[in-house]
């Protein structure tokens, strides 16, 4: 069986660590307690401080020359995420801290596979935990007191966190069929392409969707990146608009960056590159509230994309294709990106749609395994649904 890794900083939370150990050991699984402190102290650990700190990319010796506490954290959490994934017998993880060991712990954790156990308890659970769990599987377990020793509360939230995480550990998964996993990527204006894509599939394939709202692309690439994905139908990329224009939908730089890396085969469009998203109107930016808006529903305002947003948005996706090695098809519906972009609809403009097109035809250099695919159809017309299957066949025989 394999080890949990009880992680912290033991110069401050030893005796809450050691609890959660002892606890793991005591249900017959063994428990490896890693300090992930920066500074000195002479409680026994596991694995001590300094043979994490050692493993930083950069600075091996930052616990010597680093002296602000909040570049101390910042390096031992990078440390702690290149120490985790190189550890051969890893079953699981739980962590303990304030927002100090939470970033920590959680850098570590976010390098880890999908499906290894990960359990933060956390004084920063009950809030917006999205910076510290991402597109991961990572079970945050609000603390309700301060990590700050053992009493009647954290006596008993310590100890669920202990038996979950070796429970995690011991059990099994069932297995179940055997297909292979296929992503795709919908926002609602893309519904109903990726519903006839997927029912078109599903025989065959096990058919993930993901829904394009940051975290979702996220989690669409962690997925790919892990190896656990192995080929994607990207319909919606319409989070590139959030990143380039400030929308709260962004999935970040990295969007994209997962078939570059992995070389597996890509299937994309350019579902919903229409729209930018914000919360309530009162929320839209006031640079933009003269801009074309829309009404999704109360807490949702989508702001049309102009001619020349679309153009650097079709640069900065061609770029992207173009550091895809693998076999790339992109197609491009040439009769609207989404359901509300569409003759007689809210955010018709196809101007700004071919802004989008022509951008994209100068940036990406077309090769034989990368095509660029014009079709004069609407992103969910069935023709076009029926063409990205094709297309997918095609690449992934």
């Amino acid at each position: 069986m394999k080890k949990a890794y009880v992680v912290g900083t033991c110069d401050t939370k030893f005796e809450e660590l050691k609890f959660v150990a002892d606890l793991i050991r005591q249900s017959g699984v063994e428990a490896l307690l890693v300090d992930v402190g920066t500074k000195p102290h002479d409680h026994p650990v596991d694995i001590a401080g300094r043979e994490v700190a050692a493993c930083h990319p950069s600075n091996p010796s930052f616990l010597d020359t680093v002296k602000e506490r909040g570049e101390a954290v910042g390096a031992m959490g990078e440390a702690l995420a290149a120490f985790l994934p190189g550890r051969g017998d890893l079953g699981g993880v739980v962590g303990l801290g304030g927002s100090g060991g939470t970033s920590i712990v959680t850098s570590g954790m976010r390098t880890l596979p999908l499906g290894t156990p990960k359990i933060m308890v956390s004084t920063m659970a009950s809030g917006n935990v999205a910076p510290y769990v991402g597109p991961n599987d990572i079970a945050m377990m609000y603390s309700v007191t301060d990590v700050a020793g053992i009493n009647r509360v954290s006596r008993v939230v310590l100890a669920n966190a202990a038996n979950a995480l070796a429970g995690m550990v011991k059990g099994t998964v069932p297995a179940g069929e055997d297909r292979p996993l296929l992503g795709m990527t919908m926002f609602g204006v893309t519904t109903p392409c990726v519903d006839m894509v997927r029912h078109a599939l599903e025989s065959e394939f096990d058919c993930l969707v993901f829904h394009a709202t940051g975290a979702g692309g996220q989690s669409f690439e962690k997925l790919v990146d892990s190896g656990m994905m192995k080929c994607a139908i990207d319909v919606t990329t319409t989070e590139v608009c959030d990143h380039l224009m400030g929308g709260v939908l962004s999935a970040g730089e990295d969007r994209l960056g997962a078939f570059a890396r992995t070389r597996i085969p890509y299937v994309g469009s350019v579902g919903a590159l229409d729209m930018v998203n914000f919360g309530a109107m009162e929320t839209v930016p006031e640079k933009y509230k003269n801009r074309k808006l829309y009404v999704h529903n109360p807490q949702v305002t989508l702001m049309r994309t102009t001619p020349e947003e679309n153009t650097l948005m079709g640069e900065w996706i061609g770029k992207k294709l173009n550091a895809m090695t693998g076999p790339v098809r992109f197609l491009l519906p040439l009769k609207g990106v989404s359901m509300i972009d569409a003759p007689g609809q809210a955010f018709s403009w196809p101007e700004a749609d071919e802004a989008l097109f022509a951008a994209l035809e100068r940036t990406v250099e077309q090769t034989g395994t990368r095509r660029l695919v014009k079709l004069p159809l609407h992103v969910n017309d069935p023709e076009f649904a029926a063409a990205l299957v094709e297309n997918f066949r095609e690449i992934n025989p």
